[in-house]
C-alpha cells in the first residue's frame, strides 16, 4: 500500500509539497481551511529571487529552485496552465543610493559572486539603458539577471495541477484541530470536517504553521510578519526589472517588531506597477495602515521620480511565515514522530516552493538532498520553543 501523506495548507509551498510527493508515487490529500492560494500566496509580488540572499543555506535553496522552475515549466511545455504562471527571467537591479548603501551592497554583491551568483556592476549609462526612468542620483547600481518573477496564484495553481494529474486529492474548508496519536505517532489529525488518516503529516500552513503545530502538540516559532503592497494603473512600459534599493536586503534580514520598509518596484504582465515592500510585526492584524502605504510611496518615488502622479487603483497586504533565523524549517519533527514541517520561508516562499518540495520529497523517501538539509532542521533553536504565545 502507498504510504498516505496528508499536506496541511494548499499555499504555494504546500502545492509543492503535493506535486513532488504525487509524482513520486505515493498517496497525497491536500487540505485547506480556505480555498487554494487564497491566503499568503495570493498576496505577494511573484518574487523568485537569488539576489536579496547572501552565501549560505538559503542561496543554495534558491539557486536549486530558480533552476527547478524552469525545468518544471519546460516540461509543461506549452499547457495553459503553464502559462498563466507568466514566468518572466527579467532579473533584477538593486540601487543604492548613498556612499553607505552603496559600501554594503558592493560587499554584499562580492560575497554573492564568490559564492556562483551572476552579479554585474551597472554604470551610469548601463543603467541608464536597462531602466530608462530610474533616478539618476545613485551610488552604485549591480544587475542580477539570474532573478525572476510569476503571478502568485498561477503559478501555485500550476504546481497543486501537476499534484492532482499524479492523483493527489484536495479538500478545501477543512480547518486541522489536533492530533490523532498512537503510540507516539500522529496517525489522524481532527478537522473540522471529521479526522483524516495518513501515514505522514506535512505542515505547510504558512503563517498559521505555528498555530497548526500547536494545535499537533509540538510548537514552531513561526511566526506572522506583515507586509503591504501598493498596486498602480496600466502604464505604459515603465520598469524593465525587479527594481530595489539596497535597503532591502537590511529589511528581510531584520527581526525587528517595528515597521522596516524600502523601496522594491517592478511591473507586470497586465502593465501595473507594484510598489512595496513593508515588514512588520502585528500579529493578525489585517488593517490597511495609510501611513505604512505613505512610506512605501515615498521610497519608491526616490527610486522612479516618474511615477508622481500615476494614479493607485489598490492595495494589499497579507501575511509572511517568519522565523528569528529567517531559514525555512524542512524537515521531520524529531518530537512527533509522522509530523513534516515545510514553512518559515518568509517573503521567500514562492521562489523557494519547488526547491523545498524537493528537498522535502528526498528527505521522505530516503534520498540524499542535492544540498545540505541540515541548516533546515525543524530541531534548532530558532525554532523549537517552550511558550504559548502563538
Amino acid at each position: 500500500m502507498s504510504m498516505r501523506v496528508v499536506v496541511l495548507g494548499a499555499g504555494i509551498v504546500g502545492a509543492a509539497c503535493a506535486r513532488e510527493l504525487a509524482r513520486a508515487g505515493l498517496a497525497v490529500t491536500v487540505l485547506d481551511r480556505g480555498g487554494p492560494a487564497a491566503a499568503t500566496t495570493a498576496h505577494g509580488e511573484g518574487n523568485v529571487l537569488v539576489s536579496d540572499k547572501g552565501p549560505g543555506p538559503e542561496l543554495e535553496l534558491a539557486r536549486m529552485s530558480r533552476r527547478l522552475w524552469e525545468e518544471a515549466l519546460a516540461e509543461a511545455g506549452g499547457r495553459p496552465d503553464a502559462d498563466r504562471v507568466e514566468w518572466d527571467p527579467k532579473g533584477g537591479i538593486v540601487v543604492a543610493t548613498t556612499d553607505a548603501g552603496a559600501r554594503g551592497l558592493a560587499e554584499f554583491a562580492a560575497g554573492q559572486r564568490a559564492a556562483g551568483v551572476t552579479v554585474e556592476t551597472l554604470d551610469a549609462p548601463g543603467l541608464a539603458a536597462a531602466e530608462p526612468q530610474v533616478t539618476r542620483d545613485f551610488a552604485l547600481a549591480v544587475h542580477y539577471p539570474g532573478d525572476a518573477q510569476v503571478q502568485p496564484v498561477g503559478a501555485a495553481a500550476f504546481l497543486l495541477g501537476d499534484a492532482l494529474r499524479a492523483g493527489a486529492g484536495l479538500r478545501t474548508g477543512v480547518e486541522v484541530l489536533g492530533a490523532v496519536t498512537r503510540g507516539g505517532r500522529i496517525t489522524a489529525v481532527r478537522t473540522s470536517a471529521g479526522t483524516v488518516e495518513g501515514d505522514v503529516f506535512v505542515n505547510a500552513a504558512g503563517p498559521w504553521s505555528g498555530a497548526v503545530a500547536a494545535r499537533l502538540g509540538a510548537p514552531v516559532d513561526v511566526r506572522p510578519r506583515r507586509g503591504e503592497v501598493l498596486v498602480t494603473t496600466p502604464q505604459p512600459p515603465t520598469v524593465f526589472h525587479k527594481v530595489y534599493d539596497a535597503d532591502y536586503v537590511g529589511a528581510v534580514g531584520s527581526g525587528a517588531e517595528e515597521l522596516q520598509a524600502s523601496a522594491v518596484v517592478e511591473s507586470t504582465r497586465a502593465g501595473t506597477i507594484l510598489l512595496g515592500s513593508s515588514r512588520r510585526r502585528v500579529g493578525f492584524d489585517d488593517r490597511i495602515r495609510p501611513e505604512v502605504l505613505s512610506v512605501i510611496a515615498g521610497k519608491a518615488l526616490r527610486l522612479f521620480p516618474c511615477l508622481a502622479g500615476v494614479p493607485v487603483m489598490r492595495a494589499y497586504g497579507g501575511f509572511r511565515p517568519y522565523v528569528p533565523d529567517h531559514l525555512p524549517v524542512i524537515g521531520p519533527d524529531p518530537r512527533l514522530p509522522g509530523l513534516w514541517h515545510a514553512t518559515g520561508h518568509e517573503g521567500a516562499g514562492i521562489g523557494l516552493s519547488v526547491g523545498t518540495g524537493r528537498v522535502l520529497g528526498d528527505l521522505l523517501l530516503g534520498r540524499e538532498p542535492e544540498i545540505d538539509a541540515g541548516p533546515f532542521r525543524v530541531d534548532r533553536p530558532a525554532v523549537l520553543f517552550e511558550g504559548d504565545d502563538q
